[in-house]
């Protein structure tokens, strides 16, 4: 090879590593500009105190940043290594948990739950699976009144387990998908007895430890813990002090405390491999199906589904004062990671989305013409959705349908008709069948009967 031939081939390969890492920091810069502008006017409108943002794609780290308040009372910024409240994000480290001693031949997805816990079903045989999906029926606790009178003090925990006996089913298992506290609460009863350790250290032992997830934890109301940020709610008044919740109720559903670096290491690891066997992983992310072959949006402690085009699969959070968001979008290589310490309307989610908006070319549902005569769907129509009976009232208009609960004067207008009788609303379908409507929203699929 001759010295020009040479120089050639070290030119052409500064020159592309040069426009790669052009275009690195012209996304990095653009993404960062957008941020800066959505959190910081949510911060300084005291909308949210503060929050920790993490985006990463293509083995880059696009964002790592953190805006507001880890206290307003002192005044302090949130500090580069904090930690959250994630609430719900909990859950798919139960799944995990429960799928490692599946992997184990400690347990089988298919054991009635009932072989680890006691609890009084009508004699209704529940396979872990259905408590993994939120399809087993059994109410949640969060949505009964009493368990808000208790939730502020220290009980044995089958007390909880007691309380909700007595509700009845809100559907046979399998029928429907609700929604579940409850499910993920006997999920961590069900991992301290087969693995004969706490919730907390097995995943410590199992999860935390081995991925060098030093700053997630089992959250407390009394250990003084560094770098922990404090909680707020967003009311008409300003921003206000979270109410107090004791921790051994939100539990394997909603106790965790972590940090977006942390969040980072776990996706990266369960979802590039290294953390599950092949076959485990496809278990994980595989929606769940009903007892009819409706296939689900959610599957084990994950919601997966076509996100305006893209394929998505993530959990958000929401406990006293916190709320999460914790995305991955396998086909783009993008993790995004949202933890905000305010309750309100400006939450991870609605961030995450805003963010997934400027990183990807989503496609907004095209509609089409509706081949269903539309005077035959209006009327009122009734079924259980999380937490109440839920009564929808279906008008027509010249724009589309008009749907919305009754005694209520917020309605929304559904112009996205996507075929087979269903209308979208952002990533909600609204499907009419021959008795009602099927509601689908990713993390609930409810049945609403035509009066």
């Amino acid at each position: 090879m001759n010295r020009k031939h040479l120089l050639f081939i070290l030119s052409f390969a500064l020159l592309v590593t040069s426009c790669k890492k052009t275009t690195e920091t012209a996304t990095e810069n653009k993404v960062t500009i957008f941020a800066d502008s959505l959190i910081q006017e949510a911060v300084d409108s005291s909308r949210i105190a503060g929050a920790a943002v993490l985006i990463h794609q293509n083995g880059e780290t696009l964002l790592n940043k953190t805006y507001g308040y880890a206290s307003l009372e002192l005044q302090v910024p949130v500090p580069e290594e904090a930690s959250f409240e994630i609430g719900s994000v909990t859950k798919q480290f139960t799944a995990a948990a429960i799928l490692k001693l599946a992997e184990d031949g400690k347990l089988s997805l298919e054991d009635d739950f009932r072989d680890y816990v006691p609890y009084d079903t009508g004699g209704r045989e529940i396979p872990i699976s259905a408590l993994l999906d939120h399809t087993s029926g059994i109410p949640s606790y969060t949505e009964i009144p009493e368990f808000w009178e208790m939730s502020m003090r220290t009980y044995p925990r089958d007390s909880l387990l007691r309380l909700v006996e007595k509700e009845p089913f809100l559907f046979e298992p399998g029928e429907r998908m609700i929604y579940n506290n409850t499910a993920y609460f006997i999920l961590g009863l069900i991992i301290e007895k087969v693995s004969g350790k706490t919730y907390e250290e097995y995943l410590r032992e199992t999860i935390f430890d081995p991925l060098g997830m030093d700053n997630t934890y089992y959250c407390s109301t009394s250990t003084v813990i560094p770098d922990k940020v404090y909680g707020y709610n967003y009311t008409e008044d300003g921003l206000m002090q979270k109410p107090y919740l004791d921790h051994t109720w939100p539990y394997a559903a909603g106790s965790l405390c972590s940090s977006a670096s942390d969040q980072l290491k776990w996706l990266k690891a369960v979802h590039e491999g290294g953390f599950f066997s092949d076959s485990l992983y496809e278990s994980l992310i595989e929606p769940a199906r009903l007892n009819d072959g409706t296939q689900l949006r959610y599957a084990k402690g994950l919601s997966v589904f076509k996100d305006y085009g893209q394929l998505r699969i993530g959990h958000g959070g929401g406990i006293n004062g916190f709320l999460s968001q914790t995305l991955y979008y396998p086909e783009e290589k993008l993790y995004i990671i949202c933890l905000v310490n305010t309750t309100g309307p400006v939450g991870a989610g609605y961030l995450a989305n805003e963010l997934s908006w400027q990183l990807l070319e989503k496609e907004k549902y095209a509609s089409q013409t509706p081949e269903v005569a539309a005077e035959t769907l209006a009327g009122a129509y009734k079924g259980q959705v999380r937490g109440r009976v839920l009564q929808l009232e279906v008008e027509l208009s010249p724009e589309g349908l008009i749907v919305g609960e009754a005694g209520r004067a917020e309605k929304d207008t559904l112009t996205v008709y996507v075929g087979n009788s269903t209308w979208m609303d952002g990533n909600d379908m609204l499907k009419f069948t021959d008795t009602g409507i099927v509601i689908d929203e990713v993390s609930g699929y409810y049945i609403l009967e035509k009066q």
